[in-house]
């Protein structure tokens, strides 16, 4: 029987990046796969962190091709055969059912994440990318088998043995640990000891999507119907789009070639067979949606999951771990997925990969309680979105309590942090930070009691001014300033003048101010 040190299960880009971390060890590593790839996949919108976490890896482990991933101009000199799409920012906007979607500041917010295309983020072409990123595994030693449907995972005191079925033909291996990078179908956590929690979350939503070509850009459909749009900080469609409806939201992520990938967040559970009438109703309902989608044809077929959020009870074991996306889930509004994805793998890979003849056991645990935290901070940031969807001021007030940490955090990790320094301390959403945890909490508290009381504008008045006050000490980035008129770029002068929230002086920052774009080998 074939014995290796880790067993990864799942090769999306997580298990493949951890494998090819694993091997810098010196770890044998074997990495298992239910298909083969390329295959479909979503979870495509990267973010400034998840960027910063490709660059440490990539300095950390020597992998060249994790920093040329990160940034939109570096990924383009270097694998543009590996398909993407650019990524400027945050795009909102409140559509009401039957009327052409207004560009106006009561309906719209951009808030840009990078200064210009070549630092930018990008939607990642998951065919693409996680077949590249299990080439390069290969290519460092990793053992890599598809078509393998796992059907049982015994633990004992020495090893774990992990059995199966590949190409109609079983197969038998044992690991001295076991990662579980399967996305929602568990496939070791579920064996080992992990359930799902009955309710995962305070809401539930489901998601119709797929990959479209032939959509017309939004500015398009603006030049057409004669629609006046105030410049903003970049294109609106190069963005993470978030459309609002009173059915849930919609998200386009357009890539670089003709190929945008869409689906609709529905409200509550969704029967698969209402999948394609769910799509047609909204295209229907929202007149710009419909003028973007007329002459969009499917490139494969519309899928539903029903419903999104799922959470396991545990994430660790004796001998085994989950990554973030097989602990929990719950919407992909506001593209946490690949950045606390990438936050996982740094963690795993520093617990097993730096011991010898076993793991640290306060390694697991401490990573264990660190997934919990974030999951709870997820959960608060997301279920506030759903308490405020109904009201674009409220909304876009609770999008900047969102944005205003994750922005703090990445000017941080930039300015202070290097590829080697201690990754427990690294928080996702202020998991497990005191402050960060009382504000979401506080913010979904106040959403809460607006939303029991109707609704109405003056509460939503109240919150909108809460969210100034209350993200003060984190709002490094000059958000929730009317003069904007809810168009947010990358502000230099505004970061110099906010210098003293990350203890440094103007001077200090306008020297450090080049680390903001990054660097090729971080």
């Amino acid at each position: 029987m074939n014995q290796y040190d880790v067993a990864i299960v799942g090769s999306g880009f997580a298990g493949s990046v951890l494998a090819r971390c694993l091997r810098r060890y010196g770890k044998r590593v074997v990495l298992l796969e239910k298909d083969r790839h390329p295959r479909f996949a979503i979870g495509e919108s990267s973010t400034p962190l998840a960027a910063i976490a490709l660059e440490r890896l990539a300095a950390r482990y020597d992998m060249d091709d994790l920093d040329s991933l990160a940034a939109h101009g570096r990924w383009l000199a270097s694998h543009p055969e590996v398909r993407r799409g650019l990524k400027r920012g945050f795009t909102f906007y409140a559509h009401k059912a039957g009327e052409p979607l207004s560009p106006e500041p009561d309906s719209r917010l951009l808030v840009a994440a990078s200064p210009d295309d070549a630092v930018s983020d990008s939607h990642w072409l998951r065919a693409d990318v996680d077949a590249f990123l299990v080439e390069r595994a290969i290519e460092d030693g990793v053992e890599y088998r598809d078509r393998c449907e796992v059907t049982e995972v015994v633990e004992d005191d020495l090893c774990v043995t992990v059995s199966g079925r590949a190409e109609n033909a079983p197969f038998h291996l044992q690991a001295d640990f076991v990662v579980d990078a399967s996305g929602p179908a568990a496939a070791i956590a579920r064996h080992l000891g992990a359930s799902r929690v009955s309710r995962p979350a305070r809401f539930r939503s489901s998601v119709v999507f797929s990959h479209f070509s032939g959509v017309l850009p939004l500015s398009r459909v603006w030049e057409q119907d004669g629609t006046r749009v105030e410049p903003g900080p970049y294109p609106d469609e190069r963005a993470a789009v978030h459309h609002l409806l009173e059915e849930g939201w919609v998200y386009v992520l357009p890539f670089d070639h003709d190929c945008v990938s869409a689906g609709l967040v529905a409200d509550g559970k969704v029967e698969e067979t209402r999948g394609e009438e769910l799509w047609q109703q909204v295209l229907d309902r929202y007149p710009t949606l419909g003028h973007q989608f007329r002459n969009a044809t499917e490139l494969g077929p519309l899928t539903v999951l029903s419903p999104l959020q799922y959470r396991l009870t545990t994430a660790t074991g004796n001998r085994w771990a989950a990554l973030p996306h097989v602990y929990s889930f719950l919407d992909p509004m506001y593209s946490t997925g690949i950045a606390w994805s990438l936050l996982g793998v740094e963690r795993l890979a520093e617990v097993l990969g730096s011991t010898e003849g076993g793991v640290r056991r306060e390694g697991l645990a401490e990573y264990e309680s660190r997934l919990s935290a974030e999951a709870a901070q997820i959960e608060h940031l997301i279920y506030g979105a759903h308490l405020a969807r109904s009201d674009f001021s409220v909304y876009a007030a609770h999008s900047q309590v969102y944005l205003a940490l994750v922005s703090f955090e990445e000017v941080r990790q930039r300015l202070f942090d290097g590829p080697g320094d201690e990754i427990s301390e690294r928080r996702f959403l202020g998991g497990g930070d005191e402050w960060a945890e009382r504000l979401l909490s506080e913010a979904v508290a106040r959403l809460e009691e607006w939303s029991a009381n109707g609704r109405g504008s003056s509460g939503a008045d109240d919150y909108v001014r809460w969210v100034t006050e209350a993200i003060a000490p984190c709002n490094i980035a000059g958000l929730a300033d009317p003069g904007r008129r809810n168009l947010y770029p990358v502000d230099l002068d505004v970061l110099v003048e906010r210098a003293g929230l990350v203890g440094l002086s103007s001077d200090e920052m306008r020297s450090l101010l080049p680390r903001l774009r990054g660097s090729p080998r971080f």
